[in-house]
């Protein structure tokens, strides 16, 4: 049967482009955190929407599952294989349209990666309206699978609130045509929203229309001390209320920023070394820095370091987007992406390295993430990649704490089985029943999302 998919694929897609020796395919088989991964039988890379609809068919009828794969930049396994699966890399399908002016869009093909869409929207005066540390890798197509966010989702919504349209190709083949980018659409279901956070389980995302935002040149960003994370929400509080030009607020600690200045060979951006660090950024028409000022006076913060030009600014964020390479040179680590209410954000960071400590002695937990929405992304060094009570423990704590067990990388295969902590069985049921409706063949990403029913990484 192999053999003949293969055949069957590369009369599809040409040789060249179905990857079957072992080591052209290494690349496409295991995630950036080195964590999870397996074998596939081969990686496929499409050059169109038709082309990935005639995989599709060719997989569905050898009995094959398929792994869609944008950037591969994922950290729970939603875009690696586990058993032998083919990898559907989107890579290939990188065109960006030109921008519309009059509705502030343009189309991007999956495979386009999100630097390539900031240069073409900054070209014309506008922004993505999203930005990652990983944007020279992360794919339009994977962001949209995975619903990202990112820092600047406080002020312009996750990637669902980005997306004025998209085509894909559902597991049973149907193909989804929403790319008219209309504000005001709602003649019959909207089936893309259902394909937003899907993580490739319903369908492949081939293009997609994006909403851009109007680019603001004047910028500030600013780090503040902070004596503990509870202090987080009284002065978001402010900020929120007193800050309209509040673009990002983003959140460490001194475990962190320890590991990130051995990285980056820097010293200490404040003196005394806080335990806990925000950094917001600002950004407006006319210079907002006398808005920051104030708004700071307001919180009750009396010091902090301001940057208003943008290689200052960079160096500053670079504290913050640099913890995920700095932690990755300690180890593979557990990396943990949930959600909490910002009331309880300091009680969660309070608890969880407790919580870790007691199931593996000596292991070191790492907190960062997005004040403005109670994103924490959750790192722990030490316990084998294998070992899941570190995972577990977590996750029950970000529930506990009336959370959530996967705020912007999506649930994947890591967390599969821990879905039910946060959803009940009446909407895990009519998840299956959708699973079944567009994928009846559960050939699209097999084990991911709902509970795996397929073999555990290798």
């Amino acid at each position: 049967m192999a053999e003949e998919l293969i055949t069957a694929l590369v009369e599809v897609v040409g040789a060249p482009h179905v990857l079957t020796d072992a080591d052209l395919r290494r690349g496409y088989e295991r995630d950036w955190t080195g964590r999870f991964g397996g074998e596939s039988l081969c990686a496929v890379l499409p050059a169109d929407t038709d082309e990935v609809r005639a995989v599709l068919a060719a997989c569905r009828a050898h009995g094959a599952g398929v792994v869609p794969q944008g950037g591969n930049t994922g950290l729970v396994g939603s875009s690696v294989p586990r058993a032998g699966e083919v990898v559907l890399s989107l890579t290939r399908m990188d065109s960006v349209g030109e921008v519309d002016g009059a509705t502030a869009q343009l189309t991007a093909g999956a495979g386009a990666t999100l630097a390539a869409l900031q240069a073409a929207a900054s070209a014309v005066g506008y922004e993505a309206g999203v930005d990652f540390a990983a944007r020279d890798s992360a794919t339009v197509g994977g962001l949209v699978a995975c619903d990202a966010g990112g820092a600047r989702a406080l002020c312009h919504g996750t990637v669902r609130a980005r997306v004025a349209g998209l085509e894909a190709v559902l597991g049973n083949g149907a193909v989804i045509d929403r790319m008219g980018g209309l504000l005001k659409d709602n003649a019959g279901y909207a089936l893309p929203a259902l394909l937003i956070g899907s993580e490739g389980t319903l369908g492949v995302i081939t293009r997609v229309r994006w909403r851009l935002v109007a680019a603001l040149a004047k910028r500030v960003a600013a780090l503040i001390g902070l004596e503990s994370l509870d202090s987080a929400e009284p002065i978001m509080g402010v900020l929120r209320r007193e800050l309209p030009s509040l673009e990002a607020a983003d959140f460490f600690t001194e475990e962190g920023l320890s590991l990130v200045l051995e990285h980056l060979d820097r010293g200490p951006p404040l003196p005394g070394r806080p335990p806990a660090y925000m950094i917001l950024e600002c950004a407006a028409r006319d210079d907002p820095t006398d808005e920051l000022a104030a708004a700071l006076e307001a919180a009750g913060i009396e010091d902090a370091v301001v940057a208003d030009d943008t290689a200052s600014r960079a160096r500053l964020w670079q504290l913050r987007e640099s913890h995920t390479d700095a932690i990755a040179g300690q180890g593979v680590p557990h990396k943990m992406d949930v959600g909490v209410p910002l009331h309880r954000l300091a009680e969660f960071a309070r608890r969880a390295p407790g919580l870790v400590t007691e199931l593996a002695p000596g292991a070191r937990t790492i907190l960062f993430g997005h004040l403005g929405d109670g994103n924490v992304h959750v790192n722990v060094l030490g316990p084998g990649p294998d070992d899941q009570a570190v995972d577990l423990a977590v996750l029950e704590l970000a529930a506990e704490c009336g959370g959530t067990i996967s705020a912007e990388h999506g649930v994947g295969a890591a967390k599969a089985a821990y879905l039910g902590l946060v959803r009940g069985e009446g909407e895990l049921e009519t998840m299956r029943a959708l699973k079944g409706a567009l994928d009846p063949d559960g050939m699209l990403n097999p084990g991911v999302v709902l509970r795996p029913d397929v073999p555990e990484f290798t």
